[in-house]
């Protein structure tokens, strides 16, 4: 199955040292690129050094070692090259709303590369799966498209399996309802359409990947965690400096810095006119 694009969309799953978006850094990341035109899709894998120990953890799972990594070259050496390839692409992949997109994010803020998201789709093909049929993804393959999963947690086998799932979840879904855990029906949310995965696949009330911030029912963008729960980002900010400056400088993730940084310019831009 072909998808319907309006914009290039990339696959990606990331291997890393532990599961802090914040602390912790990518040692491998795989990229399927599929063109808008219709062209082949794309393959790229990158290992890195990533400068810090791995997790023991970490290795468990993926089985990526210090040695696999030790002559690798650094995120910094290959970031351009990702981003220039991720170009304005949609992002796709799974988990990868709370954990690849803001490490990747992370990463490249790093090296002084903004991935600016608020014109970019992502689709995380595990809301769509856990939804619908809450399970893994071993599990998500052979339900969907009857094939085992060979070659777990490395990164560019998960992004094939995420791919194959996708494709398994449009046919299977095409003409199905959800009733929602409000008793609402959504009418056949499941479509071979980017926008309309993006929508289904994310909490539009959620502004940043670590849910710190959300839109209120007025649309207004307002704390999700701490003090101010529930309080105005901008006005709060611009009123209680200390706690803006607190918040540059604490280990929030920098796109929750670059947005009350937009909103509080936003907010004194309008106070002043």
């Amino acid at each position: 199955m072909k998808f319907n694009l309006d914009k290039d969309l990339c696959f990606f799953d990331i291997e890393s040292t532990g599961l802090n978006v914040i602390r912790d850094r990518i040692i491998q990341i795989a990229i399927i690129k599929f063109p808008k035109n219709g062209a082949e899709p794309i393959e790229e894998t990158w290992m890195i050094n990533p400068g810090i120990p791995i997790s023991e953890e970490a290795m468990k799972v993926h089985g990526i070692t210090p040695k696999d990594v030790a002559n690798k070259p650094t995120f910094q050496q290959v970031a351009q090259v990702i981003f220039d390839f991720i170009g304005s692409a949609d992002l796709a992949g799974y988990n990868s709303n709370r954990f690849d997109v803001p490490l990747l994010m992370e990463e490249f803020a790093r090296v002084g590369l903004e991935m600016d998201m608020e014109k970019r789709r992502t689709i995380d093909v595990q809301r769509i799966f856990y939804k619908m049929e809450p399970r893994t993804l071993k599990a998500a393959l052979k339900f969907y498209c009857n094939e085992d999963l060979v070659d777990a947690h490395d990164a560019l086998a998960d992004v094939k399996a995420t791919i194959s799932v996708l494709q398994g979840q449009l046919k299977r879904y095409e003409d199905v309802d959800l009733i929602d855990g409000d008793d609402q029906l959504i009418e056949k949310p499941v479509k071979n359409d980017m926008q309309v995965l993006h929508e289904f696949t994310n909490d539009l009330k959620t502004i940043d990947a670590t849910q710190r911030l959300k839109y209120d029912l007025n649309g207004v963008a307002v704390f999700n965690f701490g003090k101010y729960v529930g309080k105005p980002v901008a006005e709060t900010l611009v009123n209680d400096r200390q706690y803006y400056h607190w918040m540059l400088n604490k280990e929030f993730s920098f796109q929750v810095k670059q947005i009350i940084k937009k909103l509080v310019k936003a907010h004194e831009k309008n106070q002043n006119t």
